[in-house]
């Protein structure tokens, strides 16, 4: 049987590749054999990730994007498709998050959590389907959360825009099926990273951890196999499906 996960010849773009989640993912894609647009507002902080893909044998190049704009989404796109061909694989992984109680919330401070996390998906949706389209298809995979079914106190913008991330995947997925463009969505629960390690270890994280059934954190390990699953063939039957990696969180006792 051939590799369902096998990437090579594939050009996969992941936005917020910056950050911890968005370079596990680029890692795990270029390892694959897909070759690797990596996509934040910076790219100076890809270079480094760009050096540590190549010099493993794989292909990565780093762009810069503004989700929250159009103009900036179109020439992302473009300049992948220039350096490494069409997008076939888009990892939608850009988010940010505001924490304060609903009354404190700026209009501001919800706005700019919309735009990113609801508005540029969309937007890289967009671009990417339209490179997608005139070559018989590819694959969009949504990065939402399990605070998209469930949530947690002083993050009202963050949980609301991954609901409507999940609701987007599911109409992208109907509208474009039949054009060959699956999109599918990977919830996670909470993982461990160095930004939110002082938090878990605190009697409030840890708390929330015995919360867990499995009692414990995920690592970004955890969801390679998912990512791997809705990125590639192994997955050619699902769309508008959404999977959840959170050790049982979201069948918690309430």
């Amino acid at each position: 049987m051939s590799n369902l996960f096998d990437l090579t010849g594939k050009t996969a773009l992941v936005t917020g590749a910056s950050g911890v989640l968005g370079a596990h993912f680029a890692r795990v894609l270029a390892t694959a054999g897909a070759a690797v647009a990596l996509a934040a507002r910076r790219t100076d902080r890809l270079e480094s990730l760009a050096e540590e893909i190549t010099s493993a044998g794989g292909k990565a190049f780093a762009v810069s994007i503004d989700v929250t704009d159009a103009a900036s989404v179109e020439a992302a796109f473009a300049n992948t498709a220039a350096a490494l061909g069409p997008v076939d694989i888009l990892i939608n992984n850009s988010g940010i998050a505001q924490t304060a109680p609903a009354l404190s919330l700026s209009d501001d401070d919800w706005t700019s959590v919309v735009d990113v996390n609801l508005n540029g998906a969309f937007r890289c949706a967009q671009a990417a389907a339209r490179q997608m389209k005139p070559n018989g298809g590819g694959v969009i995979v949504n990065i939402a959360s399990i605070l998209s079914f469930r949530v947690t106190a002083q993050v009202p913008a963050y949980a609301a825009t991954k609901a409507g991330l999940v609701q987007m995947t599911h109409a992208l997925a109907l509208e474009w099926a039949r054009d060959g463009i699956r999109v599918n969505a990977l919830a996670p629960g909470y993982i461990a990273t160095d930004i939110n390690s002082d938090f878990f270890a605190s009697p409030a994280g840890e708390a929330m951890i015995k919360r867990i059934p499995q009692r414990r954190l995920g690592q970004p390990s955890d969801l390679d196999g998912p990512l791997l699953l809705l990125a590639s063939e192994a997955s050619a039957y699902m769309t508008g499906s959404v999977i959840t990696a959170d050790g049982g969180h979201l069948h918690s006792t309430l």
